[in-house]
């Protein structure tokens, strides 16, 4: 990785125009595993990150249809007017990929978020010396217009003699190809926004809450049954029979003891983890310079 060059100027505004059947001949189609690896990337973000962004892979095809299979997040940090990929990750990255399935090329790159901007700009600058006409896909997960909209775009230049103005991205017609159960998922996902995922312990506690409600059920249903207030269903009598014989005997200090042990061991596994992930931020800062575009 060559050193960090000097800082980029913003390449000029980004001019969105929307989709017009007649201004341009590319459209997109994009399997719903990359949209789910763009959402899931995104809520795995480091937390200074406001956006994550990547590279589209997949082919074009006979009728000039970009045909997006697979994709993966390239680190990067932008301001107002630089950003800065890490170039060599992008490249690695791409040639495990080219091992794995040497027919999935570069087709253009994603973001999350909202339209385009100016450091928009500037990455598909990068792209278009990867290939030549990269798409640009948005991905909105911050459900900006009340769902998370998808959309694909191409980019051209306007220029007034040898003066570059500004960016011209031009939305293309969009194809999810989806199947029935993946398109369940797609439809949760839009009318669903998280934050991020829950660590172990607040994992535990989600559980922990839930199995509470179930039993208070349990009780309820079981005490309804002996007063005569329902009727009892011999299913649903040896479902809880067989759920209460499969649990473990044990005494309520044992169980406290196994409990705590448990949890013990999970607070160890997030210090640990988290040690681990300070290392290697401090290696990859310290081994891998981030080429500014």
């Amino acid at each position: 990785m060559a050193a960090p060059e000097t800082s980029a100027r913003g390449a000029g505004p980004a001019l969105l125009f929307p989709s017009s059947s007649t201004s341009s001949s590319t459209s997109a189609r994009v399997e719903a595993v990359v949209v789910f690896t763009i959402c899931d990337s995104f809520v795995r973000r480091p937390d200074q990150a406001e956006r994550v962004i990547g590279t589209l892979l997949g082919s074009v095809l006979p009728d000039g249809t970009v045909h997006v299979r697979n994709s993966y997040v390239v680190p990067h940090s932008e301001s107002a007017d630089q950003v800065a990929l890490d170039i060599e990750y992008h490249h690695n990255m791409y040639v495990s990929h080219q091992k794995v399935n040497p027919k999935e090329v570069i087709v253009g790159w994603f973001s999350t978020g909202f339209g385009v901007s100016g450091g928009s700009t500037l990455i598909h600058e990068f792209y278009s010396r990867e290939v030549q006409s990269p798409i640009h896909l948005t991905v909105d997960t911050g459900f900006t217009m009340g769902e998370a909209s998808i959309k694909a775009y191409v980019s051209s230049n306007l220029s007034l003699g040898d003066r570059h103005l500004a960016a011209q991205f031009q939305e293309i017609p969009l194809d999810l190809k989806m199947l029935d159960a993946e398109k369940v998922g797609f439809e949760l996902l839009k009318s669903t926004m998280v934050d991020k995922l829950p660590n172990d312990l607040e994992g535990m506690e989600s559980s922990m809450q839930k199995l509470y409600l179930l039993i208070d059920e349990i009780y309820k249903y079981s005490d309804d049954v002996v007063e005569g207030r329902v009727a009892g269903d011999n299913k649903i009598g040896r479902f809880i029979a067989d759920a209460v014989s499969s649990m473990p005997k044990l005494s309520p200090s044992s169980f406290d003891r196994l409990f705590n042990d448990r949890v013990q061991d999970n607070l160890a596994l997030v210090y640990l983890s988290s040690i681990t992930r300070t290392q290697i931020a401090v290696a990859e800062k310290l081994n891998t310079a981030a080429q500014v575009l």
